[in-house]
């Protein structure tokens, strides 16, 4: 062993638990254990117990030995093991007034890049519905498309939290069919959580949900699930009848034992008092600044959807020109013979492509003596 490079072995003996378990969370990113696979297909992540404190890695500074593969997208090398995500994590973000982020995702390649990116919480939302299978509005999702959806988000996910959105018709009839179909999204895909539309009249779903050890975050103001019975996407709680109704809503989704509650399409000094009123952290998109934390729509942050935004969205990127004109590149020098290039092709060995060469030589000599 070089001189001044500690023997690992001896230092692992040596460590405290904290330090053991961190070793042990790094040691599973190298490619030596890559091939371990967990109950939902990914790869193992062994999560250090270190009292919810991410190792001190920096960029360049010291880090482990181990990196993730060459073809990692977004990260060249690992800079930190980020503890996993979990509903107390989530909890206590409120209790500390620290920001929680939340995004859809609805793939492996997006939700790897979410996750890369230290958001907290990721969303596979029935707006798949429309941003992914391009239908009008979320309603026509199936059970068996969100299940397909949140099982490739799994796969990706090292530390994020994953919430299902159960799709309409998933609970709507029968509360013993709504946690059959939460159980399913746990047990087949995964998920570590779902989130429900709907206020107090969800409250009793909400427990036995809960019964069956499924966290569930809750989802007032405007839920687009009730497009039709709304009269089209609407701000929520603008009289004081509407106030009412949400507080009320919140106060018993709270009660009840939701870990969160999202918060849509709702004024922002509304959003305000139901974040004071309710222990659960509640997440905006369209209710202001005030709330414990954010979600937005992936492809509306980087303008992969092809309407008009709504006034909440801030695009922080522009995916749809950087696809075009890739795409327009390609076809460029397919058609111009640009592509591919010989340092782009495979070529034989040359003692093989020699002896091909004399093989048809002697085929064009047979053929010219006939």
């Amino acid at each position: 062993m070089p001189h001044g490079i500690r023997d690992p072995t001896k230092a692992l003996a040596k460590a405290t638990l904290r330090d053991y378990n961190i070793f042990v969370c790094i040691s599973f990113h190298d490619r030596r254990y890559r091939g371990f696979p967990n109950c939902t297909g990914g790869k193992m992540s062994v999560i250090p117990s270190n009292g919810g404190q991410p190792p001190n890695f920096q960029t360049t500074g010291a880090r482990p030995t181990s990196q993730f593969s060459q073809g990692q997208a977004g990260a060249s090398h690992l800079t930190a093991v980020r503890p996993k995500v979990t509903t107390s994590t989530i909890q206590e973000k409120k209790q500390r007034r620290e920001a929680i982020t939340c995004l859809t995702a609805y793939d492996y390649a997006t939700a790897r890049l979410v996750d890369q990116a230290g958001i907290d919480m990721i969303l596979v939302g029935d707006s798949l519905a429309q941003v992914v299978l391009g239908y009008d509005n979320t309603l026509p999702v199936t059970m068996e498309e969100m299940l397909h959806h949140t099982r490739a988000v799994r796969r990706a996910v090292r530390s994020a939290m994953v919430i299902a959105d159960m799709p309409f018709g998933a609970y709507h009839e029968d509360e013993k069919e709504g946690v059959h179909n939460a159980v399913r999204f746990v047990k087949e895909a995964g998920a570590e959580a779902v989130k429900l539309e709907g206020g107090a009249q969800r409250v009793g779903l909400v427990r036995r949900v809960l019964d069956a050890e499924v966290p569930v975050m809750g989802h007032i103001g405007l839920t687009p699930q009730s497009l039709h019975k709304m009269g089209g996407y609407k701000v929520q709680g603008k009289d004081f009848s509407g106030i009412e109704r949400l507080m009320k809503d919140a106060v018993a989704l709270d009660k009840a034992g939701v870990f969160s509650i999202v918060l849509e399409g709702v004024p922002r000094e509304v959003a305000e008092m139901i974040t004071r009123e309710v222990s659960a952290p509640t997440i905006g998109i369209g209710a202001g600044p005030d709330c414990d934390g954010q979600v937005l729509v992936f492809h509306d942050i980087v303008n992969l959807t092809f309407g008009e935004p709504a006034k909440f969205v801030r695009r922080y990127g522009d995916a749809a020109a950087l696809i075009t004109s890739a795409v327009q590149h390609f076809k460029a020098d397919v058609e111009s013979g640009g592509y591919p290039s010989d340092a782009e092709s495979y070529h034989l060995a040359k003692e093989t492509r020699v002896e091909l060469e004399a093989i048809l030589r002697r085929k064009e000599m047979k053929a010219y003596s006939r």
